[in-house]
């Protein structure tokens, strides 16, 4: 591997202007396509063979009038007046005729028709039927309903509801200050401009890159709208650390003397092997999330794995390029100005080293406690997909969401639909009767009503208006007690938004145990043919499940029990969204992955040129100790940028991704990894003799290079 990669940086070098043109027209190409073929994201979410997507499916031939989206919008009469007021009742239908001429809308009914006024009289509710579902609607159509806001007047309130306005959430300034936090980092670690704009620089091409597949791709595939943003937070960050990672060890070595062209060639070799490494963990446990079977979620982890092996290859070919261009320029300018090898310098990683290993078992001790305390939490998680209560404060899917659950009740938000079907109408009939009289029976049903039929009276609907709202725990044990108690009356499904939230949520918790098997064993097997141990690659995933517990304790004490969400924002504290344990499992496996290579691949390289184990991790920290510091800070801030998004999933994200780096970074990767290896010393590379025999052997230490005089030189970390 690493004489492979030699070669690999070495050409790059040799030929960056060809290399460099030929990234610049993948990117002008990917472009391009991206803006002329690119189709839009999605907003919704399902999964094909559960009860509550069998019966959409269904709809769209036997009932397709009511198999296209439903929105809701919330009209409010003024105080001291009732929806009954002449100038009010006049508002009321002027907005249900504005409603009805909406492209792509089947019709909307009026509060007096359908009976949706509250007790009071002051509020009601106006169904608006759609002809497709909501990913399929037009950007015109979901932009022209919200904004029907605008009908608002003295006379009335009016406040388009429901989850039909899609399109990926929108950038902000708050995710660009996480850029400029990284680059401010850059210049302080390198010290040089120069270095700093080029590992900026290439981590953009990246970006851009993977960003542009993405868009392309949405013309023939279904790409979750939380899917860009995803890709653009993990390809920024690990994009900057893998450029980061290689551009460090080259620095090192020519501050050390070796000759520019050895040098980024060696880096290539060593750092790149490690980086290429790391990205394939990174990559195996997203593109893992496709083992989960849905269908949302496997383009979401797919795109973002593309958007990472970008990453990769823009840090092996493009950076070695570039490294070419700028030459001694990527040395700070008084070590330029020196003319000699830099002495070395054993900073503040080498005393942290030596502080852990010296006191190696309470470390370990004090580190578990304390990561297990963080995770205490974990074990309240409640999950359900996002709606209008989760939404941003003042959104119109927010103030409709308050102002239904104020009039109506919380379960209004989120209605079941009970899908009848038999094979004729008046056995249709017949069973419609026995669901309402089984619903009405039911715990936290606050009203059963007949729906519409089909022409031919064979498919019919019954809507069961829960005392809940949709990411409510009761209101998923209703779904669960409803079904129970109807299904044995014949052909019957439940389904509607909450339910098929219900059964997207039971569908990733039941596939969690499948995927981190499946992610977990292929990367435990890289790690082990990387680094030649059993017990490395052990630590390793041990150490991720304390990063992955504590992150969901905090992530859960904060977003779920409101623990200073003010502080964020977060106005109401409640489920997480389903998907976000299996999306920061796999991320965050991937990232702890990352640094454990980049800090052990430096610790067993000095093992296998002679030191003893414990001299070994000393060294290996010592030196890794700034790049993995810097890198973290990098990762955390660019994370912590999409913290102030205003689309609560990519909040939660961004805080549980931050929260994550930052504890796996330097509480297990630089704290409990150094005290773990030294507590097994010459153990930690203990691999069987006959396992060696029928391994591949990798060398990402670069082991079987031939080293050059200049490069015999001591190496060190610039400041």
């Amino acid at each position: 591997m690493a004489n492979l990669l030699y070669r690999l940086g070495r050409f790059s070098y040799q030929r960056r202007r060809i290399v460099t043109a030929i990234w610049v027209f993948v990117l002008v190409l990917l472009g391009v396509g991206a803006l002329t073929l690119g189709g839009k994201t999605a907003n919704t979410f399902s999964i094909p063979g559960t009860e509550s997507q069998r019966a959409l499916d269904a709809l769209k031939t036997e009932l397709p009038a009511a198999s296209g989206a439903s929105a809701t919008i919330v009209v409010k009469a003024p105080a001291g007046q009732t929806l009954a007021t002449p100038a009010v009742k006049a508002a009321v239908g002027a907005t249900v005729a504005k409603a009805n001429q909406l492209p792509e809308v089947v019709g909307a009914v009026d509060p007096f028709t359908s009976k949706a006024i509250s007790p009071d009289g002051t509020t009601g509710l106006i169904s608006v039927q759609f002809t497709k579902p909501a990913d399929e609607l037009a950007k015109s159509t979901t932009t022209a309903y919200d904004d029907l806001n605008h009908l608002s007047s003295g006379d009335l309130q009016v406040v388009p509801g429901g989850q039909i306005v899609g399109g990926a959430p929108p950038m902000g300034v708050t995710e660009v200050i996480g850029v400029a936090i990284a680059a401010l980092v850059l210049v302080i670690t390198f010290g040089s401009l120069v270095a700093a704009g080029m590992t900026l620089l290439t981590a953009l091409a990246g970006v851009l890159a993977g960003m542009a597949g993405l868009f392309l791709i949405t013309s023939v595939v279904d790409v979750s709208s939380t899917a860009p943003i995803l890709a653009l937070m993990l390809g920024l960050a690990v994009g900057i650390d893998y450029s980061l990672f290689i551009s460090s060890r080259h620095r090192s070595q020519l501050a050390a003397g070796m000759d520019e062209e050895e040098s980024v060639a060696r880096a290539t070799a060593t750092a790149g092997s490690a980086v290429l490494f790391a990205g394939a963990t990174v990559v195996i446990a997203l593109a893992g999330l496709s083992l989960v079977g849905v269908p949302f979620l496997t383009a979401m982890g797919l795109a973002a794995a593309a958007t990472v092996l970008t990453a990769v290859l823009v840090a092996l070919t493009l950076l070695p390029a570039l490294l070419g261009f700028v030459g001694q320029r990527v040395l700070p300018r008084k070590v330029r100005k020196s003319g000699a090898a830099a002495p070395a310098v054993h900073g503040f990683g080498f005393r942290w080293a030596r502080l852990v290993t010296r006191f190696r078992v309470p470390i370990v001790a004090v580190g578990i406690i304390g990561l297990g305390v963080l995770a205490l939490p974990t074990q309240d998680m409640r999950l359900a997909l996002p709606d209008g209560a989760s939404a941003a404060a003042g959104t119109n899917q927010r103030v409709a969401y308050d102002l239904t659950a104020a009039a109506f009740g919380p379960g209004a938000n989120g209605p079941l639909v009970v899908v009848v079907r038999a094979d004729n109408p008046a056995a249709a009939g017949a069973l419609v009767e026995q669901v309402l009289g089984k619903a009405k029976g039911l715990k936290d049903v606050v009203a059963v009503q007949p729906g519409p039929a089909s022409a031919d009276g064979k498919t019919r609907l019954v809507s069961v208006i829960p005392a809940g709202g949709p990411a409510s725990e009761q209101t998923a044990d209703l779904v669960k007690n409803l079904r129970t108690s109807i299904h044995p009356l014949g052909d019957v499904a439940v389904t509607g938004n909450t339910a098929v939230g219900v059964d997207v949520s039971n569908k990733l918790t039941a596939a969690l145990p499948l995927y981190l098997l499946v992610v977990i064993g292929l990367s435990f097997l890289l790690l082990m043919l990387a680094f030649r141990s059993i017990l490395v690659p052990l630590k390793a995933t041990l150490g991720f499940l304390l990063t992955i517990g504590a992150t969901f304790g905090i992530t859960v004490a904060v977003f779920q029990k409101g623990w200073g969400a003010s502080l964020l924002g977060v106005d109401s504290p409640g489920p997480l969204v389903s998907f976000l344990p299996i999306i920061m499992m796999g991320i965050l496996f991937g990232l702890a992955m990352d640094y454990e290579v980049f800090i052990v691949s430096r610790v067993r390289e000095e093992f296998v040129h002679g030191r003893h184990a414990t001299e070994a991790t000393i060294e290996g920290v010592g030196h890794g100790a700034r790049v993995v510091t810097a890198a973290a800070l990098i990762m955390a801030a660019v994370f912590a940028g999409f913290m102030f998004a205003e689309d609560p999933i990519i909040k939660t994200i961004g805080f549980g991704l931050t929260i994550g780096v930052l504890i796996d970074a330097f509480v297990v990767r630089m704290t409990l990894v150094p005290a773990v290896l030294t507590l097994l010393g010459d153990r930690a590379w203990f691999f069987p003799k006959w396992l060696d025999r029928i391994t591949p052997k990798v060398d990402i230490e670069g082991e079987t290079l031939q080293v050059p005089a200049a490069s015999e030189k001591q190496l060190v970390t610039v400041d």
